[in-house]
């Protein structure tokens, strides 16, 4: 059996994070089953780039994708985050 999957670790975080912007990143690890550290650095990464904001809830942190963001890639550069989530997850 193949290990590949057509969307990237990066996309996996982001559709979880529009699910539930509340996750801690061990659950969202575990969803994407990746290990927290890798977590660590794709929400690293996707703050730094502007696709997601943080801000400290008492303890935690809250995840606000800005689904209005254009995706990277030239071929989906007309594509947002949000025609990404609705079209994974119609029912969001």
């Amino acid at each position: 059996m193949s290990t590949w999957t057509f969307l990237s670790n990066h996309a996996h975080v982001l559709l979880v994070l529009c699910e539930d912007p509340d996750l801690r990143m061990r659950d969202v690890a575990a969803r994407v089953n990746i290990t927290e550290r890798a977590v660590q650095r794709i929400i690293h990464d996707l703050v730094a780039e502007g696709y997601v904001d943080v801000h400290k809830e008492g303890r935690r942190n809250h995840y606000t994708p800005k689904l209005d963001a254009h995706l990277r890639h030239p071929l989906e550069a007309g594509a947002t985050i949000l025609d990404l989530t609705t079209l994974l997850n119609p029912e969001t």
